[in-house]
């Protein structure tokens, strides 16, 4: 029995592995390749330049590698990268790459992605993350591993948000998250260490209590920008003997040290 509905339309040049399944009235374009094990749900489209992996789950009615929403665009063949073991729930949008940037767009492995969210073009999303469903991020934003976007979200372009961040519903984010940060709020704001996903994740008290700690530092000790980097360098360097926590405390300073936009304040 064909796991291919007789009503899906699939362009010769498409490369799918034997046992990937398509719902009706799918369209797949002539440069998509689908991994071993992936489902893709009734009436959705997958086109553009779009390499997706192993057993992942796309529900019915997404489109996903359409051509990125950006003025600039001049069809140049750009790509969508999509991993292993991702669910897409249903009418997600996801785009192609930009030639202003990388020209390519990147999902990792084991996401969570609900109902209406959009990724644009050029997002680099990691490992594990979840997008509760309305989550919308615009172009060239950076999502880290195990980040959780809440409902209705909004993220300005060219935004990072480090690994392990939650970002409460309904927030709008203009400025750089750092990592193990909670923030919310229609323009979001910080509101302390996501101490429960860490502790879900196996991070150590010692750890979590000095991201407490270099939070305090960066957020409630009235330093400058400048004078709190250099408190969160002194911080690493005094837990050398400690080398997981460590090198969360560099994970925090580096990330907030690489920031272009700013972080929220």
């Amino acid at each position: 029995m064909s796991l291919i509905h007789a009503t899906a339309i699939v362009d010769p040049k498409a490369q799918l592995a034997e046992n990937v399944e398509l719902g009706p009235y799918c369209v797949i374009g002539p440069n998509v390749t689908i991994g071993a094990g992936s489902k893709i749900g009734s009436h959705t489209v997958i086109e553009g330049h779009t390499t997706i992996g192993k057993d992942n789950h796309i529900a019915s009615f997404a489109a996903v590698g359409g051509p990125p929403q950006d003025m600039k665009y001049r069809g140049e063949p750009t790509q969508l990268l999509i991993g292993d073991r991702n669910t897409i729930r249903e009418f997600t949008t996801i785009h192609t790459g930009t030639a202003q940037d990388a020209g390519i767009t990147r999902i990792g492995n084991d996401n969570w992605i609900m109902a209406y969210v959009h990724i644009a073009h050029d997002c680099q999303v990691g490992d594990h993350t979840i997008f509760s469903s309305n989550a919308q991020i615009a172009g060239h934003v950076q999502v880290k591993d195990w980040a959780i976007m809440g409902g209705m979200s909004g993220v300005h372009q060219f935004v990072r948000i480090g690994q392990h961040v939650m970002l409460g519903g309904a927030s709008v984010l203009v400025q750089d998250i750092p990592p193990f940060v909670i923030a919310a709020g229609d323009k979001a704001t910080p509101h302390g260490i996501n101490v429960e996903g860490l502790k879900r994740r196996g991070f150590s008290s010692e750890t979590i209590s000095a991201l407490r700690q270099a939070y305090k530092t960066l957020y409630k000790d009235g330093l400058s920008f400048e004078e709190a980097k250099s408190e969160l360098q002194k911080m690493v360097s005094n837990h050398a003997a400690d080398p997981a926590t460590a090198e969360k405390l560099a994970e925090f300073h580096d990330f907030i040290a690489a920031s272009t936009r700013g972080i929220i304040r």
